[in-house]
């Protein structure tokens, strides 16, 4: 009995982690940004979820303690940010702006998409902080009346997509500074890019860690404006 209740405990701790594990491993051997490892995580686990037939809620009671990791991993985002504190010194103006320009295109997109989709003003809402971390955006979305869950699903996304073509579209718009691409990634994809910005390199990963905590407290400023458009 006590072994039954101990394996229910723990799957989907270990679930998490296995499949976690696996996408890192295929994402090293095919080289691919498709193969991103969270996105294969979440592919694989939603699969076996259903092939044993586990209910979300047994999943989640055993896998919540992940999230408790979550608050300190993005707290050790602050030491590459440390160690580049003389070039976000003299690149301060330029780093406020391009954040702040990335927030407005962010929601500003929000708005747009929603008025031509008719979408409802709790819907619209739910959308407002895509592009921002779990952890603020859950809060805004829940101030401002919109679907939490919904809220988090969206920002996941977001940061998947983000992940997956920030090296192509640095390519694509020719983006060669290690500062703007690291503004891109932390801006648009929180911290799920900040992943990809850190494999781009030690400026770039310490730049998009700064995006996140910016972005983040300018989306809450500018939230409640956006809000009362739609």
């Amino acid at each position: 009995m006590n072994n039954v209740m101990l394996c229910s405990a723990t799957i989907g701790f270990v679930i998490s982690l296995v499949t976690y594990g696996f996408g890192v491993w295929l994402h090293d051997k095919t080289k691919l940004d498709i193969m991103n490892p969270l996105l294969i995580s979440i592919a694989l686990t939603i699969v076996i979820l259903l092939a044993c037939k586990v209910d979300y809620k047994s999943y989640n009671d055993s896998a919540k303690y992940l999230s408790y990791l979550l608050t300190p991993a993005t707290v050790c985002l602050a030491i590459p940010l440390y160690k580049q504190m003389a070039l976000l010194k003299k690149n301060f103006r330029a780093i406020l702006i391009g954040v702040l320009a990335g927030c407005l295109t962010s929601m500003g997109s929000v708005l747009v998409m929603s008025k031509l989709f008719r979408l409802s003003h709790a819907d619209y809402v739910t959308l407002l902080p895509k592009s921002i971390t779990t952890a603020i955006g859950m809060g805004v979305s829940e101030e401002l009346g919109g679907v939490v869950t919904i809220s988090v699903a969206v920002i996941i996304v977001t940061g998947i997509i983000g992940n997956v073509i920030a090296v192509g579209m640095s390519k694509l718009l020719n983006i060669k500074s290690p500062i703007a691409r690291g503004l891109m990634c932390g801006t648009s994809a929180h911290a799920i890019g900040t992943a990809k910005a850190m494999q781009m390199g030690e400026i770039e990963g310490a730049m998009s860690s700064l995006a996140i905590v910016v972005s983040g407290l300018m989306t809450v400023i500018l939230a409640s404006f956006f809000a009362m458009l739609g």
